[in-house]
């Protein structure tokens, strides 16, 4: 059963029938889990933001109104919350410099140490490079490069998740891999 179109479950899930909505945790959730660690590159923040997305969709299954594909919609709101976190991250990083600044000790690390859980040992330094690298490109390229290089989507699937056409998709997607190959070419050790 495709539950992104079909029409009696989504119902279902809008009237609060728990059962649904444990099908819908149980078909979403390790690729709502994997969209987001592949952005926030955080395990830890990765299984709180999934949770997170899945109470959202819960309290506001009511908003849906099926312009799109149900998965559609989950992923967008998997994106957004993803970005927050980032955002409030790097405000995190922000006052812990100027703490140190001024002479206040930050507990927090800046080094981000990635590695992907489904990675292999012996590939897990280049992997960390590339995460890094990825971690390093503007917003909108890392969501899509993440949806289409990791993830699998299509450009059609990622172009309705980011609403934007196929086209800048596709331009986003070049700009990441140009990028990328500056990055990993001038930052050997990066």
């Amino acid at each position: 059963m495709n539950l992104s179109n079909d029409l009696g479950y989504i119902e279902l899930l809008k009237q609060g029938n728990s059962d649904a909505f444990s099908l819908l945790v149980d078909n979403f959730q390790e690729r709502i889990y994997n969209t987001v660690v592949n952005i926030t590159q955080c395990n830890e923040d990765a299984e709180d933001i999934t949770q997170e997305v899945f109470l959202l969709v819960y309290k506001n299954i009511q908003q849906f109104r099926g312009e799109s594909k149900l998965s559609t919609w989950i992923y967008r709101i998997a994106v957004t919350k993803s970005l927050e976190w980032e955002r409030r991250k790097k405000s995190k990083k922000v006052i812990g410099y100027f703490k140190n600044l001024i002479g206040i000790a930050s507990l927090e690390s800046d080094v981000i140490d990635f590695v992907h859980p489904g990675i292999s040992l012996e590939k897990k330094e280049n992997a960390s490079m590339l995460f890094k690298a990825i971690q390093a490109l503007p917003k909108n390229q890392k969501v899509a490069f993440v949806f289409i290089h990791i993830e699998g989507l299509t450009y059609q699937e990622v172009s309705e998740i980011m609403k934007k056409s196929v086209k800048s998709i596709e331009g986003l997607i070049q700009r990441a891999k140009e990028n990328l190959r500056k990055i990993l070419t001038t930052h050997h050790s990066f």
